[in-house]
């Protein structure tokens, strides 16, 4: 268990390749990954655009998919809500948080636009 240093290919595209090198490795080892395909933190509470390094990743190393989606993080202290994550106590202090795991999605079937679409049907963001 650990976390995976990322940046963008433009901010540092030796971190960006070294990440992708080990979600590979971790994945050959049938370790579970878990990514966060926006790339940044919300500001808005809004989903923002899913990239495309999960295609990537798939096409190196192709796995099954399990979309998952955090239901309550806007508003807590780890959103942006009030500026900054962590910053200061939200109101009410304690919230709910709720991850919902979605149906597992076959390698091939694999894309971002469609896993958005599902990440966000499972917030409720979708009538």
């Amino acid at each position: 268990a650990g976390a995976i240093p990322i940046a963008s290919a433009r901010e540092n595209p030796e971190l960006l390749e070294q990440a992708f090198a080990r979600i590979s490795e971790y994945l050959d080892n049938d370790e579970i990954v878990c990514i966060f395909p926006e790339g940044k933190i919300t500001r808005d509470g809004t989903i923002n655009p899913f990239r495309s390094g999960i295609e990537r990743i798939v096409a190196s190393t192709p796995v099954v998919v399990v979309p998952m989606a955090l239901r309550g993080l806007w508003g807590s202290w780890f959103s942006r809500r009030s500026g900054h994550a962590m910053s200061r106590w939200p109101r009410p202090r304690w919230r709910r948080i709720e991850l919902v795991a979605g149906a597992p999605v076959a390698p091939s079937q694999v894309s971002a636009t469609d896993l958005q679409h599902q990440v966000t049907a499972l917030r409720g963001d979708l009538p």
